[in-house]
């Protein structure tokens, strides 16, 4: 639970809600509501998958049990493109966070005069990469215990800062001010989502993630997603319903592009807004927590990130050397792997805002297989003892797979047609390495062909709507109408075409050595 609640509390409090604001103004509170609500229906998606397969690197794994190697790949590439990219993301945050303060900014400037890092923020940022990467390195069992007491601490200060905020300066007239509550209309609310807000929220699966390495996770594991899940929804409308009754009216009387006041506030919201109101040692805290809530989550991710190359590196269409181990089970080639991608993303990507975004589409492509996963597996592995079982099956899972692609929709056409390159580009490498090594992945493309149709689905689609450089082509309403049923006809079409129960079987006993799988008898 605190490691799923640990990846959840990041820098995403820290600069979401304000980000959101700026977006969608005082109804930037629906937003969070509706992350909230739609992600939960995928964490009990992943609550049940995770308690029935507690392998490590799950994300990339179930969709290898009902749709073969492609669909796993593909799922796997997806879930560690949005996992290595996390701990630049929380650096960047730490640095442009602390970097706000002016003493800072004035005597160890680590960013230049575009918000970006310079020599010396690329210097620390590579620093806090090695320290991440080091923690790793120990084990999970070192990544559990020292992660409990920062998630304390990362959960107990944004608590704080909600009752001291909202106890000292709280302005309902705010809630009207700029435009009335919805001042960008419901195209503002829908368009927060990819700005930050599933950002910050999504990160429950990372339990499952580690669940190879849990002590019983067939037991705890659909506990351990839910609770983080609810803990951190509640927090984050908290926060966003509190920072804006604490804004200064005069601010956001003409508009909401400057909600604090002024531009280089907007990396330091609630150490501004608890200067604001006169709390300066909560200010104090929150800088320290600047540090210790992307830090912890950074952390984490390092560790997701090479167990998901871990879970790649099983297959021989990849390197092997990625699943070795050493005597503690921890897979340090994939951890190192991990640090050099993550150092290398400091160097194009200088900002937060800039890969929030890729980041965010990646992890709805990555949701997007656990519903199709667990509706296929259900009918192919029926006999699996599930510790947990997600509620309306029929209902649930359908509606999953349509949250993930409304959150890829929302994310608009210049973020989406980029993932579907990088896929690809993937797909290609998947490729070499099955030639060369004779694997025989061709015999599974009929299971895994609804993956084209559906992300070149998604690149159309998005080019024709709404959102992120899209052509505004469909109407309001009329672009959720056809996203939802394209959304329905991928998700029959993905169920028409998986393996067959005999292949699955062999799939699943793959991981025999984690499942404690039995082969059933015939």
């Amino acid at each position: 639970m605190f490691v799923s609640l640990g990846s959840i509390i990041g820098s995403g409090w820290l600069l979401g809600a304000l980000n959101a604001a700026q977006v969608a103004g005082p109804a930037s509170v629906l937003s969070w509501l509706l992350t909230a609500g739609m992600l939960a229906l995928l964490a009990l998606v992943y609550a049940e998958l995770g308690s029935a397969y507690p392998v490590a690197g799950g994300a990339g794994r179930f969709p290898y049990y009902c749709h073969g190697p492609i669909a796993g790949f593909t799922a796997g590439w997806a879930s560690w493109l949005q996992a290595v990219f996390i701990p630049p993301i929380e650096v960047l945050a730490c640095i442009t966070y602390v970097n706000s303060v002016h003493w800072v900014n004035t005597h160890f400037n680590m960013l230049d005069a575009d918000g970006l890092l310079n020599h010396t923020g690329l210097v620390i940022g590579l620093i806090l990469m090695v320290v991440f990467t080091g923690i790793n390195l120990v084990g999970a069992k070192f990544l559990s215990d020292s992660n409990v007491i920062v998630v304390v601490w990362k959960t107990v200060i944004p608590f704080l800062a909600i009752a001291v905020v909202a106890g000292m300066q709280f302005n309902a007239s705010n809630f009207k001010a700029g435009g009335g509550f919805m001042p960008f209309g419901l195209h503002g609310v829908f368009a927060a989502l990819p700005g930050g807000v599933v950002f910050a929220l999504q990160g429950f699966e990372q339990a499952v993630q580690l669940a190879g390495e849990a002590r019983d996770p067939k037991k705890d594991l659909s506990r351990a997603i839910i609770t983080a899940m609810l803990i951190g929804a509640v927090m984050y409308a908290l926060l966003q319903f509190v920072m804006i009754g604490a804004l200064d009216p005069a601010n956001i009387a003409s508009g909401w592009s400057k909600p604090l006041g002024t531009d280089p506030s907007a990396y330091g919201a609630w150490y501004t807004l608890a200067l604001a109101v006169g709390a300066g040692w909560l200010a104090t805290l929150l800088l320290a927590d600047a540090v210790i809530s992307p830090a912890g989550t950074g952390v984490v991710y390092v560790g997701t990130s090479a167990r998901l190359s871990y879970a790649l590196g099983e297959e021989r269409e990849m390197p092997s050397v990625l699943a070795k181990t050493n005597k503690q089970g921890v897979p340090v080639p994939s951890i190192i792997v991990a640090f050099v991608v993550g150092c290398l993303a400091l160097g194009p990507f200088k900002s937060w805002n800039q890969l929030v975004n890729v980041v965010t589409g990646a992890t709805a492509i990555m949701y997007g297989f656990g519903p199709i996963s667990l509706a296929a597996l259900r009918k192919l592995d029926p006999k699996r003892p599930r510790a947990y079982r997600a509620p309306a099956p029929a209902v649930l899972l359908p509606a999953a797979f349509c949250s993930a692609n409304l959150i890829i929709y929302w994310g608009g056409f210049t973020t989406t047609w980029k993932l579907a390159a990088a896929v690809l580009f993937g797909l290609v490498l998947f490729a070499i390495g099955a030639a060369r090594n004779k694997t025989g992945a061709e015999r599974y493309i009929r299971s895994a062909i609804w993956i084209v149709p559906w992300l070149g689905g998604q690149v159309v689609l998005t080019a024709l709507g709404r959102y992120g450089g899209g052509y505004n082509v469909l109407p309001a309403w009329v672009d959720l109408a056809v996203e939802i049923s394209f959304s329905l006809g991928i998700y029959w079409l993905a169920l028409q075409i998986p393996l067959t129960p005999e292949q699955s079987a062999n799939e699943i006993a793959k991981d025999a050595h984690q499942l404690d799988y039995e082969k059933p008898a015939g």
